[in-house]
């Protein structure tokens, strides 16, 4: 067997790769253990707070867009300061009057400081609500009804600056 060592006498020991392995995994696992702490403090992998019924729900979601594919109505969301303002027209582009419009505003990572909505119809087919202090990514979620009973939903990400 040879000798490995430096001509100032050093010499490499059993204790050294010891050491030496010790010190290279230790760096590994501290920076695994600072990126997941990190990780599951800013959001938690949670979407839905009931994901099995949301499962279950899934081809109720499927007839009701095949229903709203069929009326063929078309939405529009713009952020306005201190409001939201949706605009919805027919398949030929009028406007959709007489709706019952209802809607939530959330984070798109949380649902913290989450606010529901009831949007008044302020000019034909356009539908508007104040909201609290708002900045940022937002997801607006709205459902209208019809005096018919047709139901319509959208969904659009609004930034207010």
């Amino acid at each position: 067997m040879s000798d490995i060592s430096s001509p100032d006498g050093f010499r490499i020991r059993g204790w050294h790769v010891l050491a030496a392995m010790c010190a290279f995994f230790g760096v590994i696992i501290a920076v695994n253990a600072v990126f997941i702490t990190a990780a599951l403090r800013t959001f938690p992998g949670e979407v839905s707070i009931t994901p099995y019924e949301d499962g279950l729900a899934f081809n109720r979601q499927l007839a009701q867009q095949a229903r709203q594919a069929e009326l063929g109505w078309r939405a529009a969301a713009r952020a306005e300061a201190a409001s939201v303002v949706v605009e919805i027209a027919d398949a030929q582009g009028r406007p959709v009057q007489g709706l019952a419009v209802q809607g939530r505003l959330q984070r798109p990572a949380t649902e913290a400081g989450a606010q529901d909505l009831i949007l008044a119809e302020d000019a034909p087919g356009r539908y508007r609500a104040t909201l609290e202090a708002v900045v940022g990514a937002w997801d607006l979620t709205i459902q209208a009804k019809d005096p018919q009973g047709r139901d319509f939903q959208a969904e659009r990400r609004l930034t207010w600056r």
